[in-house]
């Protein structure tokens, strides 16, 4: 009889336990299997009070070259991540290319606000038809970004079977960088040949970047920096948001009492952003030697991890409270804050852009439904957020509430079992298939920082950077 309660007792305590340990088994295994690489950030020589002083440095400046760290990212944003805006070497093709993104995302306040309230309406208004719903935030959000991209890209209104191939690339994308499941480039090359249609029949109203020269190159930009990166990072930035305010109901009513209250809902914003920031990592190679003084002193070509969720739980007394008041007391540009990156390094493109538009997206959902849950909350959120949505004007009984929040929460618990043991062997899968296949590396053999095809490939020539092939500035610093 002991026996038999001893091992329901453990059967049951599974959820509390498992996936925690899988979680360090997988991040041991990727350390072993990627081998030494990079110096996080903040550290004992960089606390977090340098923090941007580093990350802004001129010699911060590398993004892709002799970081072995960036085949496991090109081969999950592949297609084209040698032309991906954020995986760009410094120089005239960035400039162009971040010009390019620019110049797409612009708009007046008035109308890019407007055009994100459309599109929130109208998905929620198909997917959400009845007075109440089971759904995940992240799928959910998905078809609003894809649409509202594709209005920014094409200036038209965005067909079904176009959605479709968006949100079916984007799901892959992030799915993969989650771990959850595995890449399925099929899946992405359907998006890769629609969009190399569009650009044949001349349909995309904008003057993309002559340092692009090939079709297939214009297209991988298109895809990558706005139906990859736009759609994932903003699905993501709004499953944060609404799941912060689902378990936050005092925080959820002022909203929605006070619509018009930008201040309120900023502060809301930031504060979700400080504790569950959309990047994990960034990581910068250095062009030469920095030289901060007190031990701080990196050379030429080290990989430097900025570590973005330390970075925020810095410079606060509560760092693990949701507390959005603490930004009536503290002001965004002196806290350690920094959502959409550093404006001397690459900040994140839409900077300006999302803010504004989540507010928009959020004072939609807010107008339609009352949200509440019961699940875990972390920065990666792999379960997608799972959420139920109530009509405002038809509420439920508190029991019926109460009683699928309780569901949530058992299967939150039982799901993430599952799904932590699916992490550790796709990731493991998919960290020893980069290893393998070394985009990176393979790209830099054959092209220069700018994409140019290396002149001399041959024993002892020398391509346009200066550097023999498989000289010092083709070979990574660090050990694979």
């Amino acid at each position: 009889m002991l026996r038999r309660a001893g091992a329901v007792a453990l059967a049951l305590s599974v959820p509390y336990w498992l996936p925690r340990t899988v979680v360090a088994l997988r991040v041991r295994v990727f350390a072993r299997i990627n081998g030494p690489e990079g110096v996080v950030v903040p550290n004992a020589e960089v606390a977090a009070d340098r923090f941007t002083e580093l990350y802004e440095h001129p010699a911060a400046s590398g993004r892709s070259k002799g970081a072995a760290l960036s085949d496991l990212f090109w081969y999950w944003l592949s297609p084209g991540p040698e032309v991906h805006q954020e995986h760009l070497e410094p120089g005239p093709r960035y400039d162009a290319v971040a010009r390019t993104t620019a110049a797409i995302l612009a708009g007046t306040s008035t109308e890019l606000a407007a055009a994100a309230a459309r599109r929130t309406a109208r998905v929620l208004d198909e997917l959400v038809p009845g007075d109440a719903a089971l759904v995940r935030l992240r799928d959910l959000m998905m078809p609003v970004w894809a649409e509202f991209f594709y209005g920014l890209v094409f200036r038209e209104p965005c067909p079904p079977h176009a959605r479709r191939l968006i949100v079916a690339n984007a799901e892959d994308v992030i799915n993969s960088l989650k771990n959850t499941r595995l890449r399925h480039m099929r899946r992405r090359e359907r998006l890769t040949r629609y969009l190399l249609r569009r650009l044949a029949a001349g349909d995309v109203p904008h003057a993309l970047p002559p340092e692009l020269a090939s079709p297939k190159d214009r297209a991988h930009y298109l895809q990558g920096t706005f139906f990859n990166t736009a759609v994932v990072q903003m699905s993501e930035a709004m499953a944060h948001l609404l799941l912060m305010l689902a378990a936050e109901s005092d925080v959820q009513q002022r909203l929605a009492d006070h619509p018009e209250d930008d201040r309120y809902l900023s502060h809301v914003m930031n504060e979700t952003l400080r504790m569950y920031p959309l990047f994990g990592i960034a990581h910068r190679v250095t062009a030469e030697e920095i030289d901060l003084g007190g031990g701080a002193r990196y050379p030429a070509g080290t990989v430097l991890c900025f570590d973005y969720p330390a970075y925020h739980a810095t410079g606060y007394a509560d760092p693990d409270t949701f507390d959005p008041e603490r930004w009536n007391r503290t002001s965004a540009k002196h806290a350690h804050h920094i959502p959409f990156g550093v404006a001397a390094n690459r900040p994140c493109p839409a900077w300006r852009l999302a803010p504004l538009i989540m507010r928009a997206a959020t004072r939609e959902v807010l107008a339609r439904f009352t949200l509440h849950t019961a699940v875990s909350h972390t920065r990666s959120i792999p379960h997608r957020a799972p959420c139920l949505l109530v009509r405002r004007d038809r509420p439920l009984p508190r029991y019926g509430i109460a009683a699928v929040r309780a569901f949530l929460r058992v299967r939150d618990r039982w799901e993430d079992v599952g799904r932590s043991l699916l992490q550790l062997a796709f990731g493991t899968w998919m960290v020893l298939d980069a290893r393998r296949q070394r985009p990176t590396e393979r790209w830099f053999a054959a092209h220069d920082t700018q994409g140019r095809p290396l002149t001399d490939a041959r024993p002892g020539g020398h391509g346009p950077d200066g550097d023999a092939p498989g000289g010092p500035a083709d070979r990574c610093p660090h050990p694979h």
